[in-house]
């Protein structure tokens, strides 16, 4: 059994060019070598954790096949079990996990590295269906990238997490999880961690960083380096409430889609609405309509704010039409409708009624963009894609809503649709971020995207199973890489 780690520096000598740190243990030893980088090793077939401390859970050595470590508090909210030197730098930490239980939601098993305190590493986690690269930061989780992986709740699997300078890589099996070269953190100790779930540990070892496994090439590709703004309050002058805005980013379904250069930062406030506007029959605009900041509210057959399907919209876009600088009070009734092309631009729903937007048409070939502004208040959709075509969603924020986009799950004639979220910011309570239907061929493209409330638990793709009648079935609550990719996502 080999068993050298490092548990707290007690006095160092160099001797024949290596400085060798001492830990009065039983069976115990750290080594730093001049020029190489720290070494540990344990397989906890002696059954000695001497020079780990724990966090959280429950730990001890048990069976496994061999002996293993083992987490198994599948009710601990986060367990971690900590070792090596908080001096530490550059590393590659390996060690095999086998998931015990991953049926919660959030539920992860892992290991961590440059751990500067409880709620400071970089860390790369099973959860189930896929394998995640994260950064965390106090309560902030940065999603840098993940790897659809049906297997990632049963069996051992190999994972190892390399940190460099700012570049940190993640692979399981062989296969790279993600590679990014955005690090924040600089050293810390490593560590092992389960969030709401139990797990098996073992072969744990940290040596100098090497090259990648010799394995068949990954599946997916590197993700994008993410682009983070400066976060934004939002105090609403009008009814709306407070709403915050920073940002993150994401990858394509086979590749990471790359962020623009420069991020266009959310607003930091809603606007003041100049007057209000009573429409009693929707208006219908062709072109361009810039409503420079004015309020509509519905009256007479536009007056009813529920979520009954087939109001009629406040405002109807033609093919090509744009509507900008509009603040839709309430009621809202079932606030825009797109029938082709559109554009949105700083639309801002202050109590959403039915939906905020739907996007209908017949074209595979049109977009509807919405760009800047802001929702509150929408119970069950803020926008949804009846139509064919791509939905883009960008520079947005939203508070207290169900869903932020839904493509119809149970519409009489059925689409391949895309969706396309960039540079977002949502505050809880929040149900899922987006909701697409994997076996229509629907493609949702998730990036940079802050959840303020969020926790593990936040579902950022609801994958579901469309129908042309009755109701859709939920298949997946996260990212299969398939219908739905996201990274660089923060929870805040």
């Amino acid at each position: 059994m080999k068993h050298a780690m490092a548990g707290r520096r007690r006095r160092g000598a160099l001797i024949g060019g290596f400085a060798v740190v001492l830990v009065a243990a039983a069976g115990l030893t750290a080594t730093a070598f001049a020029g190489g980088g720290p070494s540990l090793s344990d397989n906890f077939e002696d059954g000695d954790t001497s020079g780990w401390s724990k966090s959280g859970g429950s730990w001890s050595v048990a069976t496994d096949g061999t002996k293993a470590l083992k987490q198994g508090d599948n009710g601990s909210e986060l367990a971690r079990f900590f070792a090596g030197d908080s001096g530490w730098t550059d590393y590659s930490l390996q060690a095999s996990v086998r998931p015990l239980t991953l049926a919660a939601p959030g539920a992860s098993a892992g290991i961590a590295a440059r751990v500067g305190g409880a709620h400071q590493f970089e860390r790369l986690v099973l959860v189930s269906g896929a394998a995640r690269l994260e950064e965390v930061k106090g309560s902030s989780v940065t999603v840098l990238s993940s790897l659809p992986l049906a297997t990632a709740g049963s069996g051992w699997h190999k994972l190892r997490l390399d940190v460099s300078g700012t570049r940190v890589t993640g692979y399981v099996d062989g296969r790279v999880v993600g590679d990014v070269t955005t690090a924040k953190l600089t050293k810390g100790r490593v560590g092992l961690l389960t969030v709401d779930a139990s797990a098996s540990f073992d072969d744990v070892s940290v040596s100098a960083v090497g090259g990648a496994p010799a394995t068949t090439a990954p599946t997916t590709t590197t993700p994008a380096t993410p682009t983070t703004t400066a976060p934004a309050t939002t105090a609403p002058a009008t009814t709306a409430p407070a709403t915050t805005a920073p940002t993150t980013t994401a990858p394509t379904t086979t590749a990471p889609a790359s962020p623009a250069a420069t991020a266009t930062p959310v607003a930091a406030t809603w606007p003041t609405p100049v007057s209000t506007t009573t429409l009693t029959a929707t208006r219908k605009i062709t072109g361009s309509f810039d409503g420079g900041n004015v309020r509509f509210v519905g009256g007479g057959d536009l007056g009813g704010d529920g979520q009954d399907e087939g109001q009629d919209p406040m405002f109807q876009l033609a093919d090509g039409a744009t509507l900008s600088n509009v603040i839709i009070g309430s009621p809202a009734a079932d606030g825009v409708h797109c029938l082709g092309t559109c554009t949105l631009r700083n639309v801002w729903w202050q109590d959403v009624g039915e939906d905020a937007a739907t996007f209908k048409g017949t074209s595979a070939s049109q977009t509807m963009t919405v760009v800047g502004g802001g929702a509150m208040h929408a119970s069950d959709k803020t926008f949804q894609h009846n139509g064919p075509g791509t939905f883009v969603i960008k520079d947005f924020q939203a508070s207290d809503i169900g869903k932020l986009y839904r493509s119809c799950g149970n519409c009489s004639k059925q689409y391949a649709r895309k969706v396309q979220v960039s540079n977002v910011t949502v505050t809880t309570p929040l149900k899922a971020l987006v909701g697409v239907n994997a076996n229509l061929g629907d493609v949702a493209t998730v990036a940079k995207v802050t959840v303020v409330g969020g926790t593990s638990k936040t579902v950022i793709c609801a994958i579901f199973k469309g129908v042309t009648s009755g109701e859709p079935t939920q298949i997946s609550s996260v990212p299969d890489g398939k219908s739905c990719t996201a990274t660089d996502i923060t929870l805040k």
